[in-house]
C-alpha cells in the first residue's frame, strides 16, 4: 500500500513547497489535495499554472494523486445537482491536467421528505455520470463512505450498485459506527470490498475508535496496494507526527523491521 496526505487538517494552511518538502522529510508518498486549502491547486488555475503544479510535484517525486472535492450528488434542486455534476467534472479535468489518479466526490445526506430509495438513486444516477466522464480522461472517481445517514454502508452498496460503472469506486472512510456486535468490520468490509479505490485513514493509534489491526489484513486480503491516506488531526509538530505516524503505518501492514 502506499502512504498519503488529504490535505484536511494537518496540511490545510500548507502551499505546494511545504507540502512537498514535510512529505519528503517524513516519507509519506503522495497527497490528496482537498478543495478550498492554502496549496491553491483549485479548478481556477490556468493550464499554464497547472502544467507547474504537474512539474513541481513530478520532480518533487511526491504525487498528487487526488483532487478531494466536496461535490454532492442528495440535492432535490435539479440545478443544484447539475451544478455539482458538472463541478465534479471541472475537477477530472484539473486532476487528469495536474497527472492526478483520482477525483473524490461524495453523498453526505438524505434530504426530509424524499424517500431514500429515490435519493439512493438519485445520487447512483449521478455517480454514474460522473464516473464515465472520469473514465473517458482517464481519471479515476472515488465516492467517499460519507454523510450522517448515506455513510452507512448498505445504503453507500445500494449506491456502487445503480452507478454500476467500472469507474464508479469508493473511498472507504474508517468511519466510526461499522462495527458489529464483536467490534468486526468485515461484514460491512465485505459489501463494497470490490469497489474499494482509495482508503482515509484517521488517528491508528486510537485502537478503541477503529479496529485498525483487522482493516489492514482486509485490504491485503484482496490485494489492495492503493493510497492509504491520513486524515487525522494537525500538529504543532507535524515532522514528529508524520514520522511516528509512518512508522505505526508500517508496523500494521507487517513490516516490523522498518526501513
Amino acid at each position: 500500500m502506499k502512504l498519503g496526505l488529504v490535505t484536511y487538517n494537518m496540511a490545510a494552511a500548507w502551499d505546494v513547497d511545504t507540502m512537498i518538502k514535510n512529505c519528503r522529510e517524513t516519507g509519506f508518498q503522495g497527497v490528496e489535495l482537498r478543495t478550498t486549502h492554502a496549496h491553491k491547486v483549485e479548478e481556477s488555475l490556468s493550464k499554464h499554472e497547472r502544467l507547474n503544479v504537474r512539474k513541481k510535484f513530478a520532480d518533487s517525486g511526491i504525487v498528487p494523486y487526488g483532487i478531494g472535492t466536496v461535490y454532492e450528488f442528495h440535492a432535490t434542486d435539479a440545478k443544484v445537482l447539475k451544478d455539482n455534476i458538472e463541478g465534479s467534472k471541472r475537477a477530472i479535468a484539473l486532476a487528469s491536467d495536474i497527472g492526478a489518479e483520482g477525483v473524490k466526490v461524495r453523498p453526505n445526506a438524505l434530504p426530509a421528505g424524499v424517500s431514500e430509495e429515490k435519493t439512493l438513486e438519485q445520487i447512483g444516477l449521478a455517480f454514474r455520470e460522473v464516473a464515465a466522464a472520469g473514465a473517458s480522461a482517464g481519471v479515476k472517481v472515488w465516492m467517499e463512505v460519507h454523510g450522517k445517514d448515506t455513510c452507512r454502508v448498505d445504503r453507500m452498496r445500494k449506491i456502487v450498485d445503480v452507478a454500476e460503472h467500472p469507474n464508479a469506486l469508493v473511498t472507504w472512510n474508517c468511519n466510526t459506527g461499522e462495527t458489529d456486535d464483536s467490534g468486526s468490520v468485515k461484514k460491512n468490509f465485505e459489501l463494497l470490498k470490490h469497489k474499494i479505490g482509495c482508503v482515509h485513514i484517521q488517528e491508528l493509534w486510537d485502537t478503541k475508535r477503529y479496529p485498525w489491526a483487522e482493516i489492514f489484513p482486509l485490504l491485503q486480503s484482496i490485494g489492495y496496494k492503493g493510497w492509504t491516506s491520513y486524515e487525522g488531526p494537525g500538529s504543532s509538530d507535524p515532522i514528529l507526527v508524520m514520522k511516528c505516524y509512518r512508522r505505526i503505518w508500517e508496523c500494521l501492514q507487517g513490516n516490523t523491521a522498518g526501513k
